[in-house]
């Protein structure tokens, strides 16, 4: 029994053990992979000792953090928010402005309507080649927006990226972008897999739904919609947590 003992827990700890390595191989190879493109490298050379400056002086430690991407449409911002992986609430790092914007306000739901989404999104792409500099790709269309949007025209490749030119996407300048996209890599490298976005047709607080209710008071569906992911805007803004976001079977938001 006893070397049973001593075998499984021998098992164990090798099986801990190739775990980490693993765990940090796959970390590395995903950042040593990135660092290939001539763009990267670049964003790297020219901004990792000022964005570990940021992060330090914020007391993050980049190399095990989580990042959280907030933008603003009529505002034209864009918020990169981080913790450390013992923090419990995240704090603002830094807010870049959008340089160019297309559509208008309200959500996107269909191909060539020129809209940035509005809701609950992730990266879900990283492209280093991008026409654009550098590019995340955004989780569009989502659960919701499959729902609520035009059925078999919803259209995607929603970004953001570089380069001051856009159709529905956020774009950033070439230098900033190179901070941002080092940032996503960083978190993505820390064991980050879901770096969530959240995309707010203005800031959501008593002022701002004001200004929608009046200008849109003539789209009592918009305003409905407003309302609803309003609920993701003031749980963070109270916490400074993530809340637990779903979508319901008539395409509304659940927030917890």
């Amino acid at each position: 029994m006893k070397r049973i003992f001593t075998y499984l827990s021998g098992v164990v700890f090798l099986s801990i053990i190739f775990f980490v390595f693993n765990s940090s191989f796959m970390s590395e190879s995903f950042k040593l992979q990135q660092q290939k493109f001539p763009r990267v490298k670049t964003a790297y050379d020219e901004k990792e000792k000022p964005v570990k400056e940021l992060f330090s002086s914020k007391g993050i430690d980049i190399s095990a953090m989580n990042i959280f991407i907030r933008a603003f449409k009529k505002e034209a911002q864009l918020e990169i928010w981080a913790k450390s992986s013992k923090q419990e609430k995240f704090q603002l790092i830094k807010t870049y402005s959008i340089c160019a914007s297309s559509g208008t306000l309200g959500p996107k739901s269909k191909q060539g309507d020129g809209q940035v989404p509005e809701g609950f999104y992730e990266i879900d792409r990283f492209n280093p080649s991008s026409n654009f500099y550098l590019s995340l790709g955004v989780s569009y269309p989502n659960s919701s927006d499959r729902i609520l949007g035009e059925k078999g025209n919803l259209g995607g490749d929603v970004f953001i990226h570089g380069n001051c030119v856009t159709i529905g996407c956020m774009p950033l300048t070439d230098d900033k972008i190179k901070e941002v996209y080092l940032m996503a890599v960083e978190a993505r490298s820390a064991g980050q897999q879901k770096i969530f976005v959240h995309i707010f047709p203005c800031r959501m607080d008593e002022n701002g739904m004001k200004y929608l209710e009046k200008e849109y008071k003539d789209n009592p569906k918009l305003i409905y919609f407003w309302k609803n992911i309003q609920k993701g805007y003031e749980y963070f803004e109270k916490n400074k947590i993530l809340p637990a976001i779903s979508v319901l079977s008539n395409g509304e938001y659940s927030v917890k």
